[in-house]
């Protein structure tokens, strides 16, 4: 036990001077000091650790809090980069290899469907909540493993949908026709939500406990009954990168936990929870939650605020 505490103490303390540094940064763009902070934090946070972020003390939590805050602006600026890169390139998906984190969408697409097909049989229809810029996960899915399904990505920010359109806009016409972005807030989604067999609700959305448990809840009340969300989570010293979905609060929200994957060694970065929603459930709850990428404030022509769609 006193090895483990040491362990742990080791892990928050450099931890913590890696946010020191993140926070003296003048910008999270991507510049070789940037990307050396954030590779050396995220080579922390992967191995296996005994640490349980519900135990640290008020100063590492809140270290912890605005982490998670600098991850997500840094994480939207990166995946904004990269779009922005690839769209300017004669096919730009045979160049997706480019991306940092390429493998982890990658293997993330087929975990996720692999645990997701013993409980749905080939979704008509997904939802992606929060898919920014980069839309790794909905993409890789419809091009992989999803072969007939119908995407909706919904993004807070028009410009994080200007750019996946672009991106998306390259793909083959089988995939390009079965993708669509919507820009809105997840407390606006209602009556749509209801549409569709499978929702995806990404890391990011939600930055805080608080904020996470009213997004499910709001799922929980306009999802079909029977209907799968899957909700992206952390664990152990991940938890310092995202935030934790409490299981407590998947159930709070009128839905079935089906199975909790939590990565082993380093092949995806997040845990995921596949839930149900259960039938006659009604649930309470108000939102105010950051989704996932900070929106960039460019321009970026023949963009427009509201619902954008290959047709």
């Amino acid at each position: 036990m006193e090895a483990e505490n040491s362990e742990v103490a080791a892990l928050v303390e450099k931890i913590t001077g890696l946010h020191a540094a993140i926070s003296k940064l003048a910008s999270l763009s991507p510049s070789p000091e940037v990307d050396a902070l954030f590779t050396e934090l995220v080579a922390a946070c992967v191995p296996s650790s005994p640490v349980d972020v519900t135990k640290l003390g008020p100063e590492a939590q809140e270290m912890r809090q605005d982490l998670i805050r600098l991850c997500s602006a840094a994480e939207g600026l990166l995946e904004a980069h990269y779009s922005n890169m690839l769209t300017a390139l004669d096919n730009p998906l045979d160049h997706l290899g480019r991306f940092p984190y390429f493998d982890n969408y990658i293997n993330l697409s087929k975990l996720e469907h692999d645990l997701l097909a013993g409980h749905v049989a080939a979704p008509a229809r997904v939802a992606f909540i929060g898919s920014g810029p980069l839309p790794f996960s909905s993409l890789f899915l419809a091009m992989y493993h999803l072969p007939d399904t119908r995407f909706d990505n919904y993004d807070r920010c028009s410009v994080a949908n200007g750019r996946a359109m672009k991106l998306v806009g390259a793909a083959d016409e089988g995939v390009r026709a079965r993708m669509a972005f919507h820009t809105a807030e997840v407390a606006d989604l209602t009556a749509e939500l209801g549409a569709y067999d499978v929702v995806f609700l990404a890391a990011l959305v939600g930055m805080t406990s608080e904020e996470k448990a009213n997004t499910i809840a709001h799922l929980g009340k306009h999802m079909a009954d029977g209907a799968v969300l899957v909700a992206r989570s952390a664990h152990g010293a991940r938890a310092f990168l995202y935030p934790v979905v409490e299981l407590d609060d998947i159930g709070r929200g009128g839905f079935q936990v089906l199975a909790v994957h939590h990565p082993a060694g380093d092949e995806v970065f997040n845990s995921f929870i596949v839930a149900r929603k259960q039938e006659h459930i009604s649930t309470v709850g108000t939102i105010g939650c950051s989704w996932q990428h900070e929106c960039i404030w460019t321009t970026i022509e023949g963009v427009a605020d509201g619902e954008m769609s290959f047709k």
